[in-house]
């Protein structure tokens, strides 16, 4: 058994403290401040609510110390959520703290400014009439996603009491790629909906088959869900082609199964960096739409969006009517109360940013993901499963005519998020058989860098992918150091199939800036014993 499993670290700092003659603690389980002596704390209850608070600079010292112990967001490469704003959104967001949306009453600018963002996304998505439309904020997607399900769920069954069917026999079912993030599959568990899970392959692009998915769809389906962009490997699911498969199936059959659009990353990155490609409200199946505005909606934890095409959409039975301070409001939303300072910093985006702004940011995004996919496959260690830095079929034959092929222009590339999957090739796993591609995942993090390794979805768990979400903060510079890491740690491996060794080579910074400035080895006089290392 490891030897982790015989220690507990708590008892182990508690034996170890200072006692007052054999008198001991009777919990470990206590917060000691360093300050503790310049702010005249005693020793704080971790889990239980102390007898006596703290000044408030002292609990502040005392947080802030342990909070530093969390990785950077910066270079938390890991996650799609957006980490920076300008300092006036963040005075904007401070400002409002204090209120809350479902106030409509008391905050009526801040609900006119919740429905101008929801007209914004409407029109942004080519709703048939931004008026029609009818959406709300969330607090992310996966609230979104819930209430998007839902209404589908509730129009299927108004449709089979209509017809004198069941609702039960044999109940709902929805379709999703076997890729599917695990907000949707939440949907169908909390909501008594049967998950049907397309198994996703190579040829499929890692994610949903819509042939495949035809073969789940009958007279109980609710709906499929589409991913615009996959989180495994930030591919498009064909939308338009799902679309038509479904219009063939209803023209066959009578049965009339609607799309709903999981739109969490890309539903801000396609209108900007695609607006021709058609995924959106353009194609009549698409019913509704889900985006996280703290996502590539560029806006700080906590925002999401949901719009429907129309009102017919949205079943009444899901709109409360409130009779609630002085006032009758509305409300088709999970939450109840919720934080207005979210909306407010994601409608800042949009009146700072515009559609140029936006889309200056996606294209950016998705040239360094260019440049960091080119550089791991260049490296001859790695493969890349993401597509977005490959031309799309017919375009890659230019670049032998004289025209040449112009980088530099988004519509040469296959659709994406600005996603770089990638693991081992073959070839390297041969070479190298002892190395684990998890250990990338370790020694990254020992740099600073969270980059995850994990398997891809069902039918092909067998593969392991390592993956960076390229977001607005990822510079070129951060992928020059990301590359060079990486590099020094595959070097590292390769020459002796043992981490230990990764290890030492740890404080050497490999990268292209490393070079400048910078004096050759012997360049100094030699040590004469001293302790001359970095402080």
């Amino acid at each position: 058994m490891a030897l982790s499993k015989h220690l507990n670290a708590d008892q182990l700092i508690q034996s170890a403290k200072d006692h007052k003659g054999h008198i001991h603690s009777s919990t470990a389980h206590t917060a000691v401040s360093a300050y503790g002596g310049r702010y005249g704390t005693d020793p704080i209850p971790k889990y239980k609510l102390p007898s006596k608070g703290v000044d408030a600079d002292a609990a502040y010292q005392l947080i802030h110390d342990e909070l530093s112990l969390d990785g950077s967001p910066s270079l938390n490469l890991a996650s799609f959520v957006h980490t920076w704003m300008p300092k006036q959104a963040d005075q904007l967001m401070m400002e409002n703290l204090s209120k809350n949306l479902i106030d409509q009453d008391e905050y009526p600018m801040t609900q006119v400014i919740h429905t101008r963002c929801v007209s914004v996304l409407a029109d942004l998505w080519h709703a048939p009439s931004s008026h029609q439309a009818i959406g709300t904020a969330t607090t992310g997607s996966s609230e979104a996603i819930q209430l998007g399900g839902l209404a589908m769920k509730r129009l299927w069954q108004e449709k089979r009491k209509a017809a004198g069917k069941s609702i039960h026999e044999p109940g709902p079912n929805i379709v999703m790629g076997a890729n599917a993030q695990v907000a949707l599959e939440k949907f169908a568990r909390y909501f008594d909906v049967e998950t049907r899970l397309v198994p996703i392959s190579v040829e499929s692009n890692y994610c949903l088959d819509p042939k495949r998915a035809m073969e789940y769809i009958d007279e109980n389906t609710i709906g499929v869900y589409v991913i615009l962009g996959s989180t495994y490997t930030g591919h498009y699911e064909p939308v338009k082609e799902m679309a038509a498969l479904l219009d063939e199936f209803e023209a066959r059959t009578g049965h009339s199964v609607p799309i709903h659009v999981d739109g969490a990353s890309g539903g801000f990155v396609a209108p900007f960096a695609n607006p021709k490609l058609e995924w959106d409200f353009r194609i009549p199946r698409v019913v509704s739409i889900n985006a996280s505005g703290h996502k590539f909606g560029l806006s700080y934890v906590g925002v999401g969006w949901v719009v429907w095409r129309s009102k017919q959409f949205l079943p009444k039975d899901l709109i409360f009517e409130l009779h609630y301070l002085g006032s009758v409001e509305y409300s088709f939303s999970l939450n109840f109360s919720r934080p207005a300072h979210p909306i407010i910093a994601q409608y800042f985006n949009f009146v700072h940013l515009g559609f140029e702004g936006f889309r200056n940011v996606a294209l950016q995004d998705l040239k360094n993901a260019r440049l960091l996919s080119r550089a791991l496959e260049k490296s001859g260690m790695f493969v890349v499963l993401s597509d977005i830095h490959r031309p799309v079929e017919g375009i890659a034959s230019a670049t032998k005519t004289a025209l040449g092929f112009d980088e530099g222009n988004i519509e040469n590339y296959k659709p994406g998020l600005p996603v770089v999957s990638f693991r081992f090739t073959d070839e390297y796993k041969q070479k190298h058989p002892d190395v684990q591609q998890r250990w990338v995942q370790v020694l990254l993090r020992a740099k600073g860098w969270i980059v995850p390794n994990y398997e891809l979805a069902p039918n092909l768990e067998n593969v392991d992918i390592l993956r960076v979400v390229v977001r607005e903060n990822v510079t070129a510079t951060m992928i020059d150091r990301l590359v060079a890491d990486i590099i020094e740690i595959m070097e590292g491996l390769s020459e002796s199939d043992n981490p230990v060794h990764a290890l030492a080579t740890l404080q050497n910074r490999k990268t292209v800036e490393g070079h400048h400035g910078r004096l050759e080895e012997g360049s100094g006089s030699k040590s004469n014993g001293t302790y001359a290392k970095q402080c």
